[in-house]
């Protein structure tokens, strides 16, 4: 080994001179003797390989992941063995690296005409803060297996589910009521163009929380198959009410959103069924749901992944009761509260799909021109007072600049203050209790 590395210093110089003088180093070459010719060459050949190999590798980062600097691939590709850093991850969406905050222009452009408003009274509330990496969820239930799980050097925790006939994974919801919303951050990894086409994501409401269907349910499937637009089916039964009423496929092509951690938004008012996918609106059927409010329980289950190789994770799961227009409370009551804008977890950077929210404020200044609104954000407990009340003055002031800067509303009109963590609404030792009092409140001046 001693021997090749005199050898390879010995014609290094050599080849130095060669690239320097093309004509010199054919001269050169034909007086080398064979062995060290071949030698110069293999010499060559690596260095060009190496160049070539790095050159096209950050090509592909380049186009695969902008900004990732060389690191190659999904940011889940390598499921961690160990448990990592357990973050306090206190904030809906904290560390979720598929959502962009609002001062993005792409962004804000997209999410100006989201329409989605999330229910105002928490029901439930889990990003798995309170679980230790490798345990199943405490607020969860399952007939089959998951595990907590981190990605890599992330905090954030996820829920990964396995596929199975009759596996399902229930969430300790409280009986749900008539009008409420739900919302999920997906992350899968190891999909390709052998993703089965039943691949789907079950989003089911029953009207029971065990493991065995009975009289009524509605539900939605979101498709994962790469090799063609599957489409979102959606399915209802009601035995009192006929049976099967819908079975149908809604055409969407999801194949890149699923690639990138899209969140899902579903509103229910009464019979009606609303689905979004980040910003869009895939599906809106007035009467999916069976009439009287038997629909009691919310349930995942997955179709049809390879298991070990095709890999699914929830995250973030929030179900509030609500999701009414606010616009008449704002207007009857002259103030309004809502938890539903989120922001970056210790950020005044809005999570986009709160937009909804701020849209509709916009529209109620837009209608009543003589109205000002005083724009008041509130944080939960946990963390420095002084920071905690300086983040909450950043935040309103970010709701502030989206509705100057997104809806045109004019900033003579507008004032806002931060309270911190001195107004609670709710206990700030649970975590339910910590996602009530982040809210930012709308009060008529």
């Amino acid at each position: 080994m001693k021997a090749h590395k005199q050898q390879l210093l010995l014609i290094l110089p050599l080849l130095l001179f060669l690239f320097a003088t093309p004509d010199a180093s054919a001269q050169l070459l034909k007086k080398l003797g064979k062995a060290a010719e071949r030698a110069a060459e293999r010499t060559v050949e690596r260095r060009v390989e190496k160049e070539t190999s790095e050159k096209t590798d950050a090509v592909l980062d380049s186009i695969l992941e902008p900004g990732s600097k060389g690191k190659q691939g999904s940011p889940v590709d390598n499921i961690p063995a160990e448990p990592q850093s357990q973050g306090s991850g206190s904030e809906p969406n904290a560390g979720s690296a598929g959502n962009t905050p609002v001062n993005d222009p792409k962004t804000i452009e997209v999410y100006s005409k989201f329409d989605y408003v999330p229910g105002d009274k928490l029901l439930f509330f889990d990003d798995f803060s309170n679980d230790f990496v490798g345990d199943f969820p405490s607020k969860w239930n399952t007939n089959g297996s998951g595990e907590i799980v981190t990605i890599n050097d992330s905090p954030q925790k996820w829920l990964k589910i396995l596929p199975g006939h009759n596996t399902y994974y229930i969430p300790d919801v409280p009986s749900l009521p008539e009008e409420y919303t739900i919302e999920f951050d997906i992350l899968a990894t190891g999909l390709d163009n052998k993703t089965s086409s039943t691949a789907t994501l079950q989003v089911e409401l029953s009207d029971n929380n065990s493991f065995s269907l009975k009289d009524a349910y509605a539900r939605a499937l979101i498709p994962f198959c790469q090799y063609s637009a599957i489409g979102i089916r959606v399915q209802n039964y009601h035995r009192q009410g006929g049976g099967v009423e819908i079975n149908n496929v809604v055409n969407a092509d999801l194949r890149e959103t699923v690639l990138n951690q899209p969140h899902v938004s579903i509103a229910v008012n009464k019979q009606r069924f609303r689905m979004w996918i980040n910003e869009k609106k895939y599906v809106d059927i007035p009467r999916m749901l069976p009439a009287g409010n038997v629909i009691t329980a919310l349930k995942f289950h997955l179709n049809t992944f390879k298991d070990g190789k095709e890999n699914l994770f929830i995250t973030n799961l929030k179900i509030a009761e609500g999701g009414l227009d606010l616009r008449r409370k704002l207007i009857a009551d002259g103030r309004v509260s809502t938890n539903g804008i989120l922001f970056d977890s210790g950020s005044a950077n809005i999570q986009p799909q709160s937009m909804g929210i701020i849209r509709q404020i916009s529209q109620v200044l837009q209608q009543e021109s003589g109205m000002n609104l005083n724009i008041v954000g509130h944080t939960d407990a946990d963390g420095d007072d002084s920071f905690n009340m300086e983040l909450s003055k950043k935040r309103a002031e970010a709701v502030q600049n989206a509705l100057v800067n997104v809806y045109n509303v004019d900033s003579g009109r507008l004032q806002s203050e931060g309270k911190g963590e001195s107004e609670p609404v709710g206990d700030n030792n649970s975590m339910d209790g910590k996602a009530q009092n982040r809210r930012v409140e709308f009060i008529k001046i």
